[in-house]
Order: C-alpha cells, then structure tokens, then sequence
C-alpha cells in the first residue's frame, strides 16, 4: 500500500496521520508568520534578549564551553521556535483530527493559549522572560498578535494540508 493510499483511508491510524503531519507543517508556518511579524513589530527591548537565545546559549555554553555568537544568534533563535512551533501544530492537528472544516477561531484560541500558557506564565517562572507586570502594555499586546496570526496561519494551513491530504 503507498503512502498516499493509507493518507486516504478513513481510519484511526490514516486520521491520525494525516492530522499531526498537516498540523506539524501548519505550526512551521505558523513559526515563520510570528518571527517575520516580529521583525517589525517590537515584543522585548533591545537589549533584552528572547528566552529562545537564553535556551541555546545556555546549551551552547555546557556543550562547546561557549555561548553562541551575537551574529548567529537569529539562527540560533529559530533552531527554538521551528521545533517547538511544529511540535505545538502536530498536537493542535492531533486535536482536531475528528473536527472536518476550517476554523479560524479555533487557530486564534490556539495561538492565544499559547501565548499565555508561554510569556504570560512558564517563561517569567523559569526566568527567562520579565514577569508581565514588567513588560510594557504595547510589547505584550505586539506578542500577542504575533502568536495568534501563529495559530491563525496553524490553522489555515492544517486545513488546507488535510484536505489535501485526504483527497
């Protein structure tokens, strides 16, 4: 049986499949659309650096014995958010694989609850980011709106990879 026959069944296994491989490839894109849009839209202070740099500096640092270069660090940054973004669309796919049908409204939850469950909690606990009551009104709301054209795009694009998928 090919690839593209077992996307096709109707099963549990083909469902599943087909949900976490189009919500993996929709939470990659859903990555790039939230660091170009932070590209011009500011989230932290210059001289701040992302929580994502501190993760891959800080294993830079145990591993090679020194911290990732300031020029590498926008590569380094993305080698945080590619995986992380497509681990969080492969569970959202998951989650959706019984719901048929595009809907926006569930990527803007999606990428809400991911804001909030990251930079509003987990983050500011592990010392990576400033508690929220630190981070002025604007750079919040700009972080906002980055993770939720996340989840938006997460959404577009696992619809249009599953439907793809199952035709």
């Amino acid at each position: 049986m090919s690839v593209s026959t077992f996307l096709k069944k109707d099963n549990y296994m083909s469902n599943t499949s087909r949900s976490l491989i189009s919500g993996f490839v929709g939470g990659l894109a859903g990555s790039a659309v939230k660091s170009l849009i932070e590209q011009f839209l500011p989230v932290r202070k210059i001289e701040q650096r992302s929580a994502q740099i501190k993760i891959v500096d800080d294993l830079s640092t145990k591993i090679t014995g020194t911290p990732i270069s300031t020029q590498n660090e926008a590569i380094a940054e993305q080698l945080v958010n590619l995986p992380v973004g497509g681990s969080l669309g492969a569970a959202y796919g998951y989650g959706k694989k019984d719901r048929l049908g595009l809907r926006p409204t569930d990527g803007v939850i999606f990428g809400a609850t991911t804001w909030a469950s990251t930079h509003e909690t987990s983050l500011p606990i592990l010392g990576l980011e400033p508690k929220p009551t630190d981070v002025p009104v604007r750079m919040q709301f700009n972080e906002l709106f980055a993770h939720v054209a996340f989840g938006l795009t997460t959404e577009l694009v696992r619809h249009y990879l599953e439907k793809q998928l199952r035709e």
